[in-house]
């Protein structure tokens, strides 16, 4: 109808369900009250077991140890170890006192280290003394005399470990109740893997993520009956938030597969834990459902689980349903400074809306599409930048008031960065990042949709297509292929062959690069950037990348 304003891409989450006004160590200790005999965590590789009783006796035994050591409210505390009991244990102690957990990414290096052991002023390490080719213990010694704030360094089951859980034992629980919290403390900081320059600490309050983990757990319909397959990384938000915290607020199980995902180890835990539920990257279930014994694991016991921390292919996710039985499988969409998920599939949505979005907004948040020169919102089906307000976004970077001005408004919204389309159901589909369009011969080509084309080839197992400087163009599309085990690796000519006649001339590949592995992130993201700087070698494209644009 004329002179009707078009439908703007803004979505709030309405719910019955109130927000928790909790502590994290307020909330698990109602849980302990309630399912104190129920199993709470599993540890796969040792077989160790604990109840929820069990689990929070050693959680106050080591929050006990802390305070003896002189660990107190806002005090950071590091914890930089692979998946394992004793992070988890490290994550609900610390919150019961109030000290800042700070997570180091496994995969961290001395100079990396060393940054956030400065950058965060922590002053007790909790690590690992190895894992697979790190020597943990040998680059906190290269390191410490340069950090003069760090006071003490406990090595997972070594001596300043076991004296704080022993001291801990012996110390009066009473003191424990007399700690006083507010839900919005700082409670943990996770340092984004910035792309360029060292990574920024988002700091995130009790209130944030608990309340994060419990509605993504009520959306999956979690109960003391589910268990939960983990093989996401703890240092990340989807393995301590989406995984530990989602379920302990509903008395679910913990299942830790393995230190580090191992595709084996994972169909091993799901099938002789029977878990009803099963987080992973795309890249995690692509492993899975490729792995040779697949079809010889009994899976019957799932019933959902996630997908998220890259964009999901949908082809993968029709696979993850049919042939793993995730008829609830949901897909969440988010980002470590908002806790981290922003929008969620349900399990009542179609199949279609369940394998082509990303769901709609989350219980008590709010999000937007807003045109990204402009900053106004775009109507409904009109590409933009995808923002969220509610009370998911963090507190901020941790000492960094300026980079935390260039992410979040003055209004309170948090500019992701992602590039996202609104239908009018209120349904998001993420079309790649800002940084990542690629603009050939002044044509906006969203790197996303080659991909999701590409995943349609019979052969091809996964696929990720990136812009490549050119000297005609700008820019061009490389496609880099995973093949299917036991295919002949396609060649460029193949690919534009397949592409012809289905993608506009513009949008198929002119460059095919045949790999094993992409490089990847400890979470499973995509490096493009790092893909791009080896394109450019690869390519011979050094005099093109060298060339000056407006």
């Amino acid at each position: 109808m004329p002179g009707v304003p078009a439908v703007p891409s803004y979505s709030s989450g309405t719910s019955d369900v109130p927000l928790l006004g909790d502590t994290i160590g307020g909330n698990f200790d109602r849980t302990v009250a309630a399912f104190g005999d129920r199993e709470a965590m599993v540890e796969c590789q040792t077989g160790r077991r604990w109840t929820y009783a069990e689990l929070s006796e050693v959680v106050d035994e080591l929050a006990l140890g802390l305070l003896e050591l002189g660990i107190g409210k806002g005090d950071r505390v590091g914890i930089w170890a692979p998946n394992c009991a004793e992070w988890t244990f490290t994550q609900y102690a610390t919150a019961r006192i109030g000290a800042i957990l700070v997570n180091i990414n496994p995969s961290y290096r001395s100079h990396e280290l060393e940054f956030v052991l400065n950058q965060a002023g922590i002053r007790l390490l909790v690590s690992a003394e190895s894992f697979k080719t790190s020597d943990y213990a040998g680059m906190i010694e290269e390191v410490r005399p340069r950090c003069p704030r760090l006071e003490q360094v406990a090595l997972i089951g070594g001596p300043v470990w076991n004296s704080l859980l022993e001291n801990g034992k012996a110390a009066d629980r009473a003191v424990l109740d007399e700690i006083v919290l507010s839900a919005d403390d700082a409670i943990n900081i996770q340092y984004t893997s910035g792309t360029t320059g060292f990574p920024k600490g988002a700091t995130l309050s009790h209130h944030n993520i608990l309340n994060n983990g419990f509605f993504v757990g009520e959306l999956c319909h979690y109960t003391e009956a589910d268990r939960i397959c983990i093989p996401v990384p703890f240092y990340h938000c989807f393995g301590m938030v989406m995984g530990n915290l989602a379920a302990t607020s509903h008395g679910s199980c913990m299942v830790i597969p393995a230190p580090g995902f191992d595709p084996k180890a994972t169909l091993d835990a799901v099938a002789t834990e029977r878990c009803t539920s099963l987080y992973g990257v795309p890249t995690m279930f692509i492993a899975e459902l490729s792995h040779p014994g697949f079809e010889g694991y009994d899976l019957s016991s799932l019933r959902t689980g996630i997908m998220a921390g890259s964009p999901c292919p949908v082809e993968v996710m029709k696979q993850v349903i049919e042939r793993m039985g995730m008829a609830e499988v949901s897909i969440c969409y988010g980002m470590t400074e908002t806790s981290p998920v922003s929008t969620q599939t349900r399990a009542d949505d179609s199949i279609e809306r369940r394998v082509s979005t990303v769901g709609r907004v989350m219980p008590h948040l709010e999000v937007k599409v807003v045109d990204p020169e402009t900053g106004l919102t775009a109507p409904r089906g009109e590409p933009g930048e995808l923002c969220t307000r509610g009370y998911s976004v963090m507190l901020g970077y941790w000492e960094q008031p300026d980079k935390t001005a260039e992410a979040i408004d003055r209004a309170r919204w948090m500019h992701t960065g992602d590039l996202a389309v609104m239908d009018a159901e209120g349904y998001v589909n993420i079309t790649g990042r800002i940084k990542d369009m690629v603009i050939r011969g002044g044509e906006n080509v969203y790197p996303r949709e080659i991909e999701e084309f590409l995943y349609t080839h019979p052969d091809i197992l996964d696929a990720q297509v990136i812009g490549v400087p050119d000297e005609r163009y700008g820019e061009e599309l490389m496609a880099w292929i995973r093949m299917r085990e036991g295919k002949t690796p396609l060649t460029a000519e193949a690919v534009r062959e397949f592409c012809t006649g289905k993608l506009a001339h513009y949008k198929i590949p002119r460059y095919v690069h045949i790999v094993d592995e992409f490089p990847m992130t400890v979470t499973g993201k995509i490096r493009k950037v790092e893909m791009r700087q080896q394109a450019v070698s690869l390519l011979g494209l050094e005099k093109a990348a060298a060339a000056r644009h407006a």
